[in-house]
């Protein structure tokens, strides 16, 4: 493989020129996109949230499930999806009743660039897409971490695990959710 090039597989391709690709294999070209645009992370969450070229391999590897959001051949947004076992060292997972089923996946980031939210529903492909994947792959919850009350926008049965006062450096109240596929 050149590793300039990602290898990828497309999940979904909509005729307005988006494409949803898992990617298997992160490429130098790619990288470059992703890592700029990490740096929207910063104003939540500090700047040990940008991605950089030191630290994207580990989100983006074997054991992660990294799909990017592409509109004309260009990275818009990415999710990065996690069995829930690969942080069964970190102490907020033990208050997770499936630590250990190997049933739940954990969205670690999702962001889509902010030209491109709340129009073209390219956040809510996004997320489907990454939703009906986890399905496919007899994943029966995810799980993540987002700003204290953001998780009752989503299904009716997801429940809030355990609010975290302090999540990292973020300037708020975060809750780890729990959501049924």
């Amino acid at each position: 493989m050149n590793k300039n090039n990602s290898t990828y597989e497309t999940i979904a391709e909509a005729s307005d020129s988006l494409k949803i690709k898992l990617i298997k294999q992160l490429g130098d070209n790619d990288k470059n996109q992703i890592i700029n645009l990490s740096k929207e992370l910063e104003p939540i969450f500090g700047s040990d949230a940008i991605l950089t070229t030191s630290n994207i391999d580990k989100y983006f590897n074997n054991n992660t499930y990294p799909f990017i959001a592409e509109f004309n051949n260009s990275i818009i947004g990415f999710i990065i999806g996690v069995p829930l076992e690969v942080f069964e060292e970190e102490a907020w997972s033990h208050y997770d009743v499936n630590l250990g089923k190997n049933n739940t996946i954990y969205t670690y980031i999702y962001l889509i660039k902010k030209f491109y939210r709340k129009k073209g529903g390219y956040s809510k492909t996004l997320k489907m897409i990454y939703l009906n994947w986890c399905r496919k792959n007899n994943y029966s919850y995810v799980t993540g971490h987002v700003k204290s009350g953001v998780s009752k926008n989503f299904s009716n049965n997801t429940k809030v695990v355990k609010i975290f006062p302090k999540w990292y450096n973020s300037k708020s109240p975060f809750e780890y959710y729990r959501r049924p596929l």
